[in-house]
């Protein structure tokens, strides 16, 4: 069992930190609204701490999950941040969605501290993180991710090394793009449906056995049927997502534009008022 510091008790870092509390780890917490540390202390057993610097001291890992590009520099730099508390060889995990500069300009501040860094964002949402069966893309060297998948098992379903730092971010990009297709397919169907008078649900049933099964249409189309949307990832997070991925795209020469126009629905969502739904509201759009 390895003493350990979880930065970021959100939606998903705080299931996952429950994971590795579970899993008989020790495990220190962290988070900027102190009322979630001490919440998830309360359940779990673990110390909180009141700086990222004060988690991290004697740690063997450090993991985060936190917001984006500047929460997570605010994490790990500066005499509070959590590079500042960690020994030579204790290992940085970032289960945050960031762009690949952060990362890997972490990744190199880390190296010269004696810090081993793994950037490893996850996919499965909110359930996924609740059930520990997340999906997990990593960068960073080969040796830092074989110390650090025996970790994130207590909340994968499936882990994979893609590369050198940033390898992981890029990978969430992929996942993304392809999300962000999947549900305004989804979308477009669904709302076609209503108009032509047919039961969605029965629809599905068939289709999502055929070509056009998606994870996305298995277990969205109820709730998007009914006009709900309160079932995790928000459309906030989506727009922060797909706004890392078109910057990229726009840096390496790659084209996106089926990305570049759902991201603008997800501006009509925001607009609408729904950008804490989840992003399965993007029908909201087409809906009346």
């Amino acid at each position: 069992m390895a003493k350990l510091a979880f930065l970021g008790l959100g939606v998903m870092g705080g299931p996952m930190a429950g994971h590795l509390a579970a899993k008989g780890h020790q495990v220190a917490v962290y988070n900027r609204s102190a009322h979630k540390a001490q919440a998830w202390s309360a359940v779990h057993g673990g110390a909180m701490a009141d700086t990222p610097a004060q988690a991290a001291q004697g740690a063997d890992f450090v993991l985060a999950c936190v917001g984006n590009d500047d929460d997570l520099r605010e994490v790990c730099l500066g005499p509070n941040g959590a590079f500042a508390g960690m020994s030579a060889g204790a290992l940085f995990i970032d289960h945050t969605t960031v762009s690949d500069t952060v990362t890997r300009e972490l990744a190199e501040l880390a190296r010269a501290a004696g810090i081993g860094f793994v950037d490893a964002p996850v996919s499965g949402g909110q359930l996924g993180a609740q059930n520990g069966q997340l999906s997990i893309m990593c960068g960073g060297e080969a040796a830092d991710y074989g110390r650090a998948e025996p970790i994130m098992a207590a909340y994968a379903r499936i882990c994979r090394h893609l590369g050198p730092s940033g390898a992981g971010q890029l990978a969430k990009m992929m996942n993304q793009i392809c999300i962000a297709g999947l549900m305004q397919g989804l979308s477009e169907a669904l709302a076609f449906g209503m108009k032509a008078g047919l039961d969605g649900a029965a629809v599905v049933e068939v289709i999502s056995q055929g070509a056009a099964g998606s994870w996305q249409m298995a277990n969205r189309h109820q709730t998007m049927l009914d006009d709900r949307y309160d079932f995790g990832f928000a459309v906030d997070w989506m727009r922060k997502d797909l706004g890392i991925c078109l910057a990229t795209a726009d840096k390496i020469g790659a084209r996106l534009p089926v990305t570049a126009l759902v991201d603008q629905f997800y501006k009509d969502v925001q607009l609408m008022g729904g950008g804490r739904g989840d992003t399965s509201s993007l029908i909201r759009r087409l809906r009346d």
